[in-house]
């Protein structure tokens, strides 16, 4: 067993017994959301999941040690820290050498999961291609391990803050397939709309799971999106997100907010000045997200 990694044994047996497990961010937890609606929104994902009949294993990194599977206490613990790094490829070296306490980024989830023989990961929404990229160059770490990590990621699409075109032409160039759960049109997070056709239209978590099996049996690698738009009744309207959006990236602009600072900024200001309608939205699409997964999760381990 490597030094650096606890796996809890929740998560353990259940990975021996090939039972269904999902993976769980927690950048969400500690950089996404305000307490205490981060600690509820944690613990409702993980009660969906075991209601649904998979284990849930939230992942962090606490006090230098990789943690695979949290516990309440944990969990409470990273949502009231502050001094909390956003952990991603670039970070473990630090984080674990100096014993800090880490949230992991969809990127840095992908790794754990895929270290820990995870398939399936449900979180709110991927990294993508900043807009104006192509003067800044900032494009998340979190299509990198999409093309390489053989991790199955359900999303409400990518965050909507971002370029969704250019995000799309990078992951299809890396070859990762972008499925639309009963859906041809890509999800922008807060709505269910965003413009963008997709290739392939999935009606069912069992043919989601045969579609992940059919790749991985084949020595495919990377993961596999899979967009799944938020519920009808909290999807916002599209061109009234966007105002918003449109006034949140401005804002970053005259504040000179810049890297990893971006996307925790413009939520922030996203659910300012919606209201905290964002917020809710958020919630929603999160525990859509981790239902989701969890059938996927066990079609999947049936097949193998």
């Amino acid at each position: 067993m490597n030094p650096y990694i606890k796996i809890h044994p929740d998560i353990t047996k259940a990975l021996e017994s090939n039972q269904a497990v999902v993976a769980l961010e927690s950048t969400i937890i500690s950089h996404g959301m305000p307490y205490p609606q981060n600690v509820k929104m944690a613990n409702e994902v993980e009660n969906i999941i075991k209601n649904e009949g998979a284990v849930p294993a939230t992942i962090a990194i606490i006090n230098g040690i990789i943690k695979v599977g949290l516990t309440h206490e944990e969990i409470e613990f990273l949502a009231k820290e502050k001094d909390v790094l956003k952990v991603s490829k670039r970070d473990f070296g630090y984080a674990l050498s100096q014993k800090r306490t880490g949230a992991t980024t969809v990127s840095a989830t992908m790794l754990i999961a895929e270290m820990a023989g995870i398939k399936v990961f449900a979180t709110g929404g991927i990294g993508g291609v900043h807009r104006d990229a192509q003067n800044t160059f900032d494009i998340s770490r979190d299509l990198e391990e999409l093309s390489n990590v053989n991790v199955a990621v359900v999303c409400a699409g990518a965050k909507s803050i971002l370029d969704l075109g250019l995000t799309l032409e990078f992951l299809e160039t890396k070859g990762v397939e972008v499925l639309g759960y009963q859906t041809k049109e890509l999800p922008a997070f807060y709505s269910r709309e965003s413009g963008f056709n997709l290739d392939y239209r999935m009606e069912t978590p069992e043919d989601i799971a045969k579609l992940l099996h059919a790749k991985w049996s084949i020595g495919l690698k990377g993961g596999i999106v899979i967009a799944n738009p938020i519920p009808q009744a909290y999807s916002m309207d599209k061109k009234s997100i966007q105002m918003v959006i449109d006034r949140a990236l401005e804002d970053a602009k005259k504040e000179g907010i810049k890297g990893k600072d971006t996307t925790p900024y413009l939520l922030a200001k996203v659910k300012e000045l919606t209201k905290g309608e964002s917020l809710e939205a958020n919630l929603e699409l999160v525990f859509n997200n981790a239902r989701l997964a969890a059938q996927i999760a066990k079609f999947y381990v049936n097949i193998e």
